[in-house]
């Protein structure tokens, strides 16, 4: 292939497409205009006159040229700043009109008249342009919805296909998407990426179906049937010749970036960076959708794969911000969703104890509020129902009873509550119930419930409200960085009309009345600043330290008993704000290094020059999660080079030295400790 042609180089074409200006920006010709207006009106009624290559002219000749000018001026402004930049443009050329108008009937100035009429044009003129440009940004948008509905219509097509990919195409590009708005990506450039992923896989509309939807293994005739579609769909995409990223999208996302893909073998940067974007999320979809022999596999364990694949499968780059975008997807929203078991009319039935339960709903901080019906299960003998509901915890977000699924995905059960208000304890360390008289006055039905569940630290409340009477349970949970999830169970119980709204605001940290005491493994004497314990992905921080050249952070740091990924370690996060405090005053986070190798920039005036290496004290991945459960004190250097700041530390063999180079930041920059289900103590900060 020629280097010199590399797929993607037509992509400039489409990038440039004229956009809005930023606003801020039409200064600029506003000031260009009123310098060639005050040049107007100087030049009109001054008898000057200019001596050019040995002829005079007289300088009120240059009228209109200044006149032209200004007009241009005005045009730019309506074309570049929209509805914003049309008034602005017809408040400046109305200002001048009352000074015509004043000067014909007042003074009886008739040589007023071909300037009061330039400005009356110059209006409609104005108007014509900002017309058009309405019409024609509404004939764009039609456009471009057509060629959505049209690109979703075939996407469908496609999805139709094949039984257990329905969805694929539409949360590859949702996911390639936000991986290009991670990168800095200007909105043009993600709407490319988006549309490109979405087509991606338009090649298997000429892959026989009896393949698409084979259940065991193919053979290697229908394996290389397969290998066709990202070069079947190129030609089918190619024709689209407005649009030539979206057969790159399409030819290119299976390549690799170790060279070991198809169709053409290309290797690391020889790879169409928009490839690259939909690789990532197209293997990161498939293996948290639902397949015919398992359901999504669990988070943590797709992002092992992701880590496995940086630099061989996938582009460092891309690998690590689908990395990022798996870390604060802490409730797992990222995969395919599996509707409950339910009837054909979406009823929810249980009969014998636990013979059906529901998905589990995550509970946090911000409130769930789950309503539904519950009926009899058998309305004719007259059974009473018996709703209840399980608290627990797995890495799927199911309950589970076999054995060996409960090890694998970590199953822990809390207990279950019954809408009566009895519990059953299990893991919880405690379960406290109120029961209060009367229940919602909005709750017309017998039967008809709202549950109330939030999770704040180490306490649940489960408020379940009935049209007589609510039961009110707080439960003390074991720990604080377990997940915990509502099933809906019973015995003997229709349930239907759920609906689950989770609410947008953070409930207090106080809402929770506390029953046991509070899980901490940091009860120890304190550094130069307070101890702290990050329970889940960064829930918390420590105070903010000055970086300056020779700063030395000491500290202990032990990996919570819950624990148990590379990732649950300290991180060093860099960031400025007006007061110096995490989440303070146009507080912005910059950049942060993890104890496992991991680091990248956040924000677009930063760069990350990332050097970590293995050791010979390094005995594998295993071993270094033990040493950080078993706890170690912990240095990290910090030199500073003008605006180059290098973090250095080392721990079990990871040796870390991640230089970032700031550029425009003109305030103190600060480090903090974070991390995951970690307990940091004796903070010391040494210049």
């Amino acid at each position: 292939m020629d280097k010199g042609n590399k797929p993607g180089g037509e992509i400039m074409r489409f990038l440039t497409v004229r956009r809005e200006a930023p606003k801020f920006t039409i200064i600029i010709p506003i000031i260009i205009y009123v310098a060639l207006y005050i040049c107007t009106a100087y030049s009109a009624g001054s008898g000057l006159i200019l001596t050019v290559g040995g002829s005079e002219l007289p300088l009120s000749a240059l009228t209109g040229v200044f006149t032209y000018l200004s007009c241009i001026c005005l045009i730019v402004i309506v074309l570049y700043y929209k509805k914003f930049g049309f008034i602005t443009a017809l408040l400046l050329e109305l200002i001048g009109m009352p000074s015509y108008l004043i000067n014909f009937f007042a003074k009886h100035n008739v040589r007023t008249l071909p300037g009061f009429f330039s400005c009356v044009f110059t209006i409609i003129m104005l108007v014509i342009i900002h017309i058009s440009r309405c019409r024609m940004e509404k004939n764009q948008k039609q456009l471009r919805n057509l060629f959505e509905q049209t690109a979703k219509a075939l996407v469908n097509a496609i999805d139709t296909k094949d039984t257990y990919t329905h969805g694929h195409s539409s949360r590859v590009a949702e996911y390639s998407r936000r991986l290009a708005e991670l990168n800095h990506k200007r909105k043009d450039e993600c709407d490319m990426i988006y549309y490109a992923a979405l087509l991606h896989d338009v090649g298997k509309i000429g892959v026989p179906i009896r393949i698409i939807n084979k259940p065991g293994k193919l053979t290697s005739e229908e394996y290389d049937i397969i290998k066709q579609h990202p070069a079947n769909g190129a030609k089918i995409l190619e024709k689209i010749s407005d649009f030539p990223f979206l057969s790159i999208g399409a030819h290119y996302h299976h390549e690799r970036y170790d060279g070991k893909g198809y169709p053409e073998g290309l290797k690391g940067e020889d790879i169409p960076e928009i490839a690259k974007i939909i690789a990532v999320a197209d293997a990161y979809d498939a293996m948290t959708s639902i397949r015919s022999y398992r359901d999504p596999i669990p988070q943590d364990k797709v992002r092992e794969e992701i880590v496995k694949g940086i630099g061989t499968q996938f582009d460092p780059v891309y690998a690590r911000l689908m990395l990022h975008l798996i870390d604060i997807d802490t409730e797992y929203e990222m995969k395919e969703r599996k509707k409950a078991k339910q009837s054909e009319d979406g009823v929810f039935t249980v009969g014998e104890h636990r013979s059906a339960v529901h998905d589990g709903m995550l509970t946090a901080q911000n409130m769930r509020t789950i309503s539904m019906s519950v009926r009899s299960a058998d309305e004719a003998t007259g059974v009473v129902p018996a709703p209840s509901m399980i608290l627990f915890d797995s890495l799927d977000g199911k309950v589970h009873t076999e054995e060996a699924k409960v090890k694998e995905l970590l199953y822990f059960e809390y207990g279950e509550i019954w809408f009566d208000g009895y519990t059953e304890t299990g893991g919880a360390r405690k379960m406290q119930t109120k029961i209060i008289t009367g229940g919602s006055g909005d709750i017309k039905n017998k039967g008809d419930y709202r549950i109330e569940a939030v999770r704040i630290e180490d306490h649940a409340l489960i408020r379940i409200i009935g049209k007589e009477r609510t039961a009110e349970v707080i439960v003390a949970l074991p720990d604080s960085t377990r997940f915990m999830y509502i099933a809906l169970t019973g015995e003997n119980c229709s349930i239907s009309d759920i609906t689950v709204v989770r609410a947008e605001e953070k409930s207090p940290d106080d809402y929770i009345p506390r029953i046991a005491e509070k899980i901490s493994y940091i009860n120890v004497p304190a550094g130069d600043v307070p101890n702290v314990q990050v329970d889940g992905f960064r829930t918390a921080a420590s105070e903010g330290i000055e970086v300056k050249d020779g700063l030395k952070l000491t500290f202990h740091t032990m990996s919570l008993p819950t624990a148990r990924l590379v990732w649950h370690c300290p991180y060093i996060s860099l960031f400025c704000s007006d007061d110096g405090k995490v989440n303070g005053n146009n507080y912005r986070e910059l950049a942060f290094a993890r104890f496992d190798g991991e680091g990248w920039e956040s924000d677009t005036d930063c760069s990350a020059e990332l050097n970590v290496r293995k050791t010979d004290r390094f005995e594998g991945w295993d071993s270094w999660k033990k040493y950080n459960l078993d706890g170690y004190d912990a240095v990290v250097t910090f030199k500073v080079d003008d605006n180059r700041i290098t973090v250095i530390t080392e721990n079990a063999g990871i040796d870390i030295s991640n230089t970032f180079i700031m550029t425009g930041i003109d305030k103190p920059i600060y480090a903090t400790i974070t991390g995951d289900q970690i307990a940091v103590t004796n903070i010391r900060a040494k210049y």
